[in-house]
């Protein structure tokens, strides 16, 4: 019995690492981002503006890009107050590839690509209209191909040689779906696909592909977006806890530094990247390890939630036919 045990919770385990050591690929790699221009769109506030911050006060050269000039401009004289530092701006909108071109070509190569922008709209499909659902495709998911084809020539003739990142700030949203982000939910789910097919496309110029899934996070928009939110949505999501712009900014740099392609910002986002690791490519053979150890038991925590979740559904429209 004691050498069934001991086989059981040591030799299996040990054996497992040491598989998993030779098989994960792609294999670790440091980003450093001191001296390195970094780029960051969606950064003229929330997390954008945290990111641009942190990577200043690192040594990075930083450019910005939003919509608003006006915004941009506060941005700027913010961030040199902080750190001492200027930076770019650059205003254009990423629907539009032309203006996102000329951005890119005047900014100079790109070491870090930071495609932070975004928008949300948290509604019922059959209550938002199509133009409302366009537009967040078009912002979240087609910006940021815009974004990653304008600038992708020049990262891969980059004369730097050490390795370069293209990091997406996606959302936990698009790690599941929740009532009510049809819309954003299927736009944040895309660029996971798109991080995954364009690693293995980038992987021979040594370009490094993170994916970022921040919680609910304090910006200037969330106040707004809750007051929007359908009841359901608010129900669903109130054991969700909320981050603010500047420790999510840390962890994201952390994890772009580490080359990690998923990247998660607190214990719930640990635990979600591990439930839906599914084909994702991991660097880390201790990661993997906690991801094949603890995957059944985490779906058994994913299927409590769903069943949390219905509960609450069939509860609320009980009550309102009540």
């Amino acid at each position: 019995m004691a050498n069934a045990y001991f086989f059981l919770f040591f030799l299996l385990p040990l054996l497992l690492l040491v598989v998993l050591y030779f098989l994960v690929k792609p294999r670790p790699v440091k980003i450093p981002i001191k001296n390195r221009h970094v780029f960051i769109t969606g950064g003229s506030s929330g997390i954008g503006l945290a990111l641009a911050h942190r990577a200043a006060a690192e040594g990075a050269r930083v450019s910005i890009l939003a919509r608003s000039l006006e915004k941009l401009e506060e941005a700027r004289n913010a961030i040199r107050l902080a750190t001492g530092i200027e930076v770019a701006v650059f205003s254009a909108d990423v629907r539009d590839f032309e203006a996102v071109k000329r951005a890119v070509d005047e900014a100079g190569p790109i070491d870090v690509l930071l495609l932070n922008h975004g928008v949300f709209v948290a509604l019922e499909l059959e209550k938002m209209e199509l133009s409302e659902v366009k537009f967040t495709l078009d912002v979240n998911l087609m910006g940021t191909l815009n974004f990653i084809k304008a600038a992708l020539p020049a990262m891969k003739n980059r004369k730097d040689p050490l390795p370069a990142s293209i990091a997406l700030v996606s959302s936990q949203a698009g790690q599941v779906g929740i009532y009510g982000f049809v819309a954003y939910s299927a736009s944040k789910f895309g660029l996971r696909g798109l991080a995954e097919a364009l690693q293995q496309e980038v992987i021979a110029d040594n370009i490094h592909i993170s994916l970022i899934f921040p919680p609910d996070t304090d910006t200037p928009g969330l106040a707004e977006e809750n007051r929007r939110k359908p009841e359901l949505t608010k129900i669903i999501a109130s054991s969700s806890a909320f981050m603010k712009a500047e420790e999510v900014a840390q962890k994201a740099l952390d994890g772009i530094k580490c080359g990690s392609f998923i990247v998660s910002c607190n214990l719930e986002g640990i635990a979600l990247s591990i439930a839906t690791a599914g084909l994702s490519p991991q660097r880390s053979f201790l990661m993997a390890f906690v991801e094949v150890i603890a995957a059944g038991i985490l779906r058994i925590v994913a299927l409590g939630m769903h069943w949390s979740w219905y509960g609450s559904i069939e509860k609320y429209h009980s009550q309102r036919e009540g």
